[in-house]
């Protein structure tokens, strides 16, 4: 029987290769030129220094000439203020009775790391969290399991491991003092602190 099911999945397996499909790739159209007469290349591809401007452009296309200067846009780098915005999130929220980090929480480690990563003077108290319920040798260790998990995500995002120190509060410093889920979803945390 385990024979026949093998068998099932491998002509299966082989059935899907066979439905690749052979898709053509169209090339690039052709790059417009944009520039004016003012923007210092004549119509032959001469600039007004006499050098030709005509050649290749990084993806392959034959073009009419170099890029004028003053044509290229600028890159924006990124929004200061968002930039800023991200650093002041510290806080990673957990599901109930777990110490497993989400999306969102890799989010604000990844931006943490490359923050603790511009120096190495700075240090980070990683202080994790639960909820009210269950006893508090439990909190505290679910708590310190929710942190060292952080450290490690830290860790293997090339923090060194003297800038970061794990800790655990348990259920002693709640962020909300409600009673209902909403509250205990803010409370079971992890908070990056600078030292």
């Amino acid at each position: 029987m385990r024979l026949l099911g093998a068998v099932a999945v491998t002509c299966g397996v082989l059935w899907l290769g066979g439905c690749a499909t052979n898709t053509r790739l169209e090339p690039p159209a052709a790059v417009e030129d944009r520039r004016s007469s003012a923007g210092g290349v004549d119509s032959k591809g001469v600039s007004p220094f006499g050098a030709s401007t005509a050649g290749v452009g990084l993806d392959g296309v034959q073009t009419s000439g170099v890029m004028d200067p003053s044509s290229v846009a600028r890159v924006q780098v990124g929004d200061p203020a968002a930039a800023q915005g991200a650093l002041r999130n510290r806080v990673i929220y957990f599901d109930f009775n777990s110490d497993l980090i989400n999306d969102e929480g890799r989010n604000v480690i990844e931006v943490q790391a490359r923050y603790l990563k511009a120096s190495h003077q700075r240090r980070m108290l990683v202080e994790g969290h639960t909820d009210e319920r269950g006893g508090r040798e439990f909190n505290l260790a679910l708590g310190q399991r929710r942190a060292n998990a952080v450290v490690r995500a830290l860790q293997l995002l090339n923090v060194a491991p003297e800038q970061l120190e794990g800790v655990s509060s348990g259920k002693e410093r709640p962020a909300t003092p409600g009673h209902d889920e909403a509250s205990w979803a803010k409370n079971r945390r992890v908070e990056l602190k600078d030292q």
